[in-house]
């Protein structure tokens, strides 16, 4: 019988593995990759989720190992040789560095790389970039090269120096080397003015390649310490090559390397198919599985559970019904074997095995056909599958009688169902479809089939069983009406079922169209949702950008007035208090509320009596300036705008400016505004009170919750101007109004 694996087509998701790996040794082990250990397959599958995140360079494993086992062989390796393993140790050893900080399970990986750092020592002293063995690697080579190179100037030397005595006799003027030694150049015919051991000569004859006798003994000794170079080079290699085979981390290392290239290939492979981590579970469950061998896929959803064990999936052929078998016999052998599976989601219970029957398998030698060999591998799953079993039929019941292919076949699912296997089954029997509808354990699905293009969609349809279209197609290719209508006479029980299933779906296709219109609809209306958030997201963001600009505005402007008014405070200090008065009066104007000016008071004249609204005093007209007037205000002359100033009649005059004014209180209303505002009133009203030499400020600021009453209180505890305060007697406001005494004031108060 075909192994499972051949079956379900798994060595083509290996080879597929195969073609990703860096080194020989990752593609062993792709192709040899097989399912594992629960434990380990879950471990593969973080290794593989970790190398998405975090790719790394892989070094040159396969010819590490190449020359471990030739060393280990007892071989000589060559110079290149022993750079190139040298080379992989030592990039292994940084790979290891980089991954150990990572604390995950490559960095678990890498710790299997070990410590080859007195071999890479003993290579980087011993030999050049090249791979030559290096003067220092040994005393004597350095003893035996030291001699050499001054022996072979020498010779050169002497060579040279004879071709220029005899520059007739030679065709050029160099020196070669013939049989390893050095020689020159002659002319034929001209032997007889270079003595000498003739070596070679050109293939045309022309030139004699001689050794003169004057550098045999030169050469010989050339020659001796040739020996000696190579005999003393091939010992060091000899040596290196050694150490490599005794170097116990190398097995390890080539172990760590080869797993770290098989779960980079595995993300490589995830990411070029679109794979996903499975998870383990008690049922199978996947959510847009597709078959990764197939260019371009459907995918499809379903589940086997307790509530549906076994799917039974029927449909026309060609529809795709044994690529669905395969999908699922897929994505369980690559979870197992480590690798994520062909679905965005998957969840997959962990089968004590897999038994598939898909395809046929016919045996020349035992006689047995189709059918037959179809019964043995269902006599198998019946003897063997267990309740943990996944098991996956394809075409159950066919090749033989259908009436008794139908029969055995619902014998088989019982006694599968009776078993408690989880599984998908295959069919075009209609017996079987009946007796999948409402049995307990097993659900009905079908493939779709286009019929107007006349085509299969391979889109999966759970609950409802397939039609095998035969009379449909025929209709729908123009057979003659009456051959049709004869088919359908003929048929048996079995047909009306077909006509049945013909109405349950032209009654599905309805309702999946009414549903795609209300999903359609829906989507529509979750559209307009969102965007109706988004639009008032991003008007609450503009309506707070917005209150943190006038925020940060009005708190630049406040910390502008306080520095002014700070500023007025130190001049009236040391300038006096009418010109502080002056500018705390055009402070105020500046930062007071904008209102439409009244228009000019008709009537003014030197010597009228006005009222200073600003101020909350009465005055007398001293001079008109144009739009502006001087006013006498008790003891101060403050020069105003005409158009700010109230006439008075005549009888309502102040008395005459010549007395002494008496000290009137000054009210400040305080109501609707906020706390820093009205501190900023009280503060202002407190330096004009003081510069005009009131006694008493009146603070009308309401009842209200208290919390402004509660602020200007806290404020004048605070302030060195004021003397004391109180509330106003009950029938002047009471609570509502906070009457200030000033310092500088209670002598006068009597």
């Amino acid at each position: 019988m075909r192994d499972v694996l051949e079956v379900l087509e798994f060595p083509r998701v290996r080879a597929l593995l195969a073609e990703r790996a860096k080194t020989p040794l990752g593609r062993e082990l792709a192709l040899a990759l097989a399912p594992l250990s629960r434990e380990e397959a879950e471990r593969r599958h973080g290794l593989t989720g970790e190398a998405l995140l975090y790719p790394y360079a892989l070094p040159e494993a396969g010819a590490l190992r190449e020359a471990y086992g030739r060393a280990l062989a007892g071989a000589r390796l060559s110079g290149l040789e022993l750079l190139r393993a040298a080379k992989a140790l030592e990039e292994a050893m940084a790979l290891k560095e980089e991954l150990l900080p990572l604390r995950n399970a490559l960095s678990q990986v890498a710790e299997g790389i070990g410590d080859h750092t007195p071999f890479l020592e003993r290579v980087r002293k011993a030999l050049d970039e090249e791979g030559a063995v290096k003067d220092e690697a040994s005393p004597r080579l350095a003893e035996i090269r030291k001699e050499l190179r001054p022996l072979r100037q020498k010779i050169l030397d002497h060579l040279y120096a004879l071709i220029d005595r005899h520059r007739e006799a030679f065709q050029d003027r160099f020196v070669t080397l013939r049989r390893e030694r050095y020689c020159v150049p002659v002319r034929a015919g001209m032997a007889q003015k270079v003595p000498g051991i003739l070596l070679d000569e050109s293939e045309s004859g022309a030139t004699l390649f001689i050794e003169p006798f004057s550098v045999v003994k030169l050469n010989n000794r050339l020659q001796a310490l040739r020996l000696k170079e190579e005999e003393e080079v091939n010992r060091i290699l000899r040596d290196l090559s050694e150490k490599l085979a005794k170097d116990e981390g190398v097995p390890k290392t080539l172990e760590a390397l080869g797993l770290l290239d098989l779960v980079q290939a595995q993300a490589a492979l995830a990411r070029d198919l679109g794979l996903s981590r499975p998870a383990f579970g008690e049922r199978y469950e996947l959510h847009r599985a597709f078959h990764p061998l197939i260019p371009n896929p459907v995918r499809n959803s379903f589940a086997l559970d307790g509530k549906n064990r076994i799917l039974l999936i029927s449909g026309p052929n060609m529809g795709g019904k044994t690529a669905l078998l395969k999908t699922l016999g897929l994505a369980v052998l690559m979870a197992q074997s480590g690798l994520f599976v062909a679905a965005e989601k998957a969840l997959l219970a962990w089968p004590d095995r897999v038994y598939a029957d898909i395809g046929d398998e016919q045996s020349l030698q035992e006689n047995l056909s189709t059918f037959a060999g179809h019964l043995r591998r269902l006599k198998e799953m019946l003897e063997e599958a267990t309740p943990n079993s996944l098991v996956l039929i394809d075409e159950l019941g066919s090749g033989t009688d259908p009436e008794e292919g139908a029969a055995l076949s619902q014998a088989i699912l019982e006694a599968l169902l009776e078993r408690g296997v989880k599984g998908m089954v295959t069919t075009h029997l209609s017996p079987l479809k009946a007796f999948a509808q409402g049995r307990e354990g097993i659900g009905n699905a079908s493939m779709r089939f286009d019929l107007e293009a006349l085509r299969p969609t391979y889109e999966l349809v759970l609950g409802v069983p397939g039609r095998s279209y035969a009379l449909a197609i025929a209709r729908r290719l123009a057979l003659p009406e009456e051959v049709l209508k004869r088919a359908e006479a003929l048929l048996p029980e079995g047909g009306h079922l077909e006509a049945l299933l013909e109405r349950l779906e032209a009654e599905r296709l309805a309702l999946e169209a009414e549903r795609e219109r209300l999903r359609r609809e829906l989507s529509q209306v979750e559209r307009l949702r969102k965007a109706l958030a988004e639009r008032e997201a991003r008007f609450e963001e503009e309506r707070q950008e917005r209150l943190r600009a006038l925020e940060e505005e009005v708190r630049s402007r406040l910390l502008k007035v306080e520095a002014e008014l700070k500023a007025l405070k130190e001049k009236a200090r040391a300038e006096g208090k009418r010109d502080a008065l002056r500018e705390l009066m055009a402070l105020k104007e500046r930062y007071a509320p904008k209102a439409p000016p009244p228009p000019p008071p008709p009537g003014l004249s030197p010597g009228q009596a006005v009222e200073v609204p600003s101020l909350g005093k009465r005055g007398r007209v001293v001079e008109l300036r144009g739009e502006e007037a001087l006013v006498q205000v008790g003891p101060l002359k403050l020069s105003l705008k005409a158009k700010e100033l109230k006439p008075l009649p005549q009888e309502e005059a102040p008395r005459p400016l010549l007395a002494k004014p008496r000290r009137e209180v000054r009210e400040v209303d305080l109501r609707g505004l906020t706390v820093e505002e009205a501190l900023l009133e009280v503060d202002q009203a407190l330096e004009e009170a003081r510069a005009l030499g009131l006694p008493t400020l009146r603070l009308l600021h309401g009842k209200g919750t208290g919390a402004l009453r509660q602020a200007i209180r806290e404020a004048l505890r605070r302030d060195k101007r004021v003397e004391s305060f109180a509330d106003a007697p009950p029938h002047e406001g009471g609570h509502g109004v906070t009457v200030v005494v000033l310092k500088g004031s209670a002598s006068e108060k009597g």
